[in-house]
């Protein structure tokens, strides 16, 4: 009996010690094909705890009006679920999210509406705190997009503190 207080009291400074939270920057170049390869650009902005991670992400992807591929801007808030340490110097994640968009043309006119994502990516330690971040996604837009299925892929420097 004089064991439970000591085991109970064990388990709740286990539970409910803080664990040491992680912040990094992303600054990312990347391509959407959707309907045909134009450059996103943007930046990622996020804190990390050990297995989940939380994220904001802002991206512009050019417009191609010879091809009629609107320009998109996204605003997302994304949680990830992420190895709690990197293997072999990569740390894989998983994301979803959600947040809003601009889908807009130069003459014609925009749409901005709501959204989600979902996708995934690694993170390879290069040197110290800094890292190459890998990602791609596949956007949900709602409303009335021109193209309500867009997909992203990108390379980004990233820096962990």
């Amino acid at each position: 009996m004089k064991r439970i207080p000591l085991v109970l009291s064990l388990l709740f400074l286990t539970l409910f010690t803080p664990t040491r939270a992680f912040a990094d920057l992303t600054a990312f170049l990347g391509v959407t094909p959707t309907p045909n390869s134009r450059p996103a650009r943007g930046f990622a902005v996020g804190m990390g705890l050990l297995i989940v991670g939380f994220e904001f992400e802002y991206s512009n992807t050019s417009d191609d009006v010879l091809d009629g591929a609107p320009r998109l801007k996204t605003y997302m808030g994304n949680v990830l679920l992420q190895t709690p340490f990197p293997i072999a110097g990569l740390q894989f994640y998983g994301t979803a999210g959600a947040g809003g968009y601009n889908e807009s043309f130069t003459d014609i006119g925009s749409e901005t509406n709501v959204g989600i994502n979902v996708g995934g990516g690694v993170k390879w330690t290069l040197a110290g705190p800094l890292r190459l971040r890998l990602d791609y996604r596949v956007f949900t837009l709602q409303g009335s997009p021109r193209y309500d299925k867009p997909q992203r892929f990108y390379a980004g420097l990233n820096v962990k503190f």
